[in-house]
């Protein structure tokens, strides 16, 4: 294939545009905020899966709290009753016996108080430990946020980067003839990236091997304006005046 010296100085311009792309293109997926927001992610899925656990600890104390509140209030309603019983009849034989109930109720209404007071304690801790969890979802959610917009930020720049390339890119491509520029399209798919090179000093800057013996000679002999490949890494060799041949 023929190609100008010019136009194919423009294949290093290429080169280094599509080389610069594949850098910020793998920057955007490799944005450290990537990696912490899917740390925090499934930190606040554990911080929430141990609310859930906490919240639901404290509402069976809260239950249980419930139970013996309504307890508390039977008793204390039939202490009431029976002491006004106490207050209005006139038999021996029925006043002690509203006074062994009530002395039996009294009893356990003393109980269940001492059991309410422990519950109520106990309520206190889970409930403690229910805010000590919802801040601290609080609290992963503001990282969450702040890495989120740290991330928007970056993939902004990046993005503003990229379109900027992309352009630069067109315009390069532009000047070269469409078959040079499929070639080259070519080789950069087969080389893995690698689909041009600057020959300098007789080294392939692609692949960094030095051309010699009957490589070398076919490359000093070929026409200026003929497209040469590199004999180890097959990418399309420029020579310029640095080439050394």
């Amino acid at each position: 294939m023929k190609a100008s010296p010019v136009a194919q100085k423009e294949l290093l311009r290429l080169q280094a545009l599509d080389i610069k792309l594949q850098q910020v293109e793998h920057q955007t997926k490799a944005l450290p905020q990537h990696t912490e927001l899917r740390e925090l992610s499934k930190l606040l899925d554990t911080t929430r899966m141990t609310l859930s656990t906490r919240a639901g600890e404290r509402d069976d104390v809260r239950t249980e709290l419930a139970r013996i509140e309504s307890d508390v209030e039977v008793v204390e309603k039939r202490i009431a009753r029976d002491s006004e019983r106490v207050q209005h009849t006139s038999s021996v034989k029925d006043v002690q016996a509203l006074e062994t109930e009530l002395t039996s109720l009294r009893k356990r209404l003393l109980a269940l108080e001492e059991i309410e007071i422990a519950v109520m304690e106990r309520l206190e801790e889970r409930e403690a430990a229910v805010a000590a969890v919802e801040a601290e979802r609080d609290a992963i959610g503001e990282q969450i946020q702040s890495a989120e917009l740290s991330r928007d930020e970056a993939l902004a720049d990046l993005t503003r980067q990229l379109g900027e390339l992309r352009r630069d890119r067109a315009v390069v491509a532009g000047s070269i003839t469409e078959d040079l520029a499929v070639l080259y399209e070519k080789r950069f798919v087969t080389g893995r990236g690698n689909a041009a090179a600057l020959l300098r000093a007789r080294t392939c800057s692609g692949c960094t091997m030095t051309l010699t013996g009957s490589d070398l000679d076919a490359v000093r002999s070929s026409p200026a304006d003929d497209v040469v490949f590199c004999p180890d890494c097959g990418a399309i060799l420029v020579r310029t005046e640095e080439s050394g041949i």
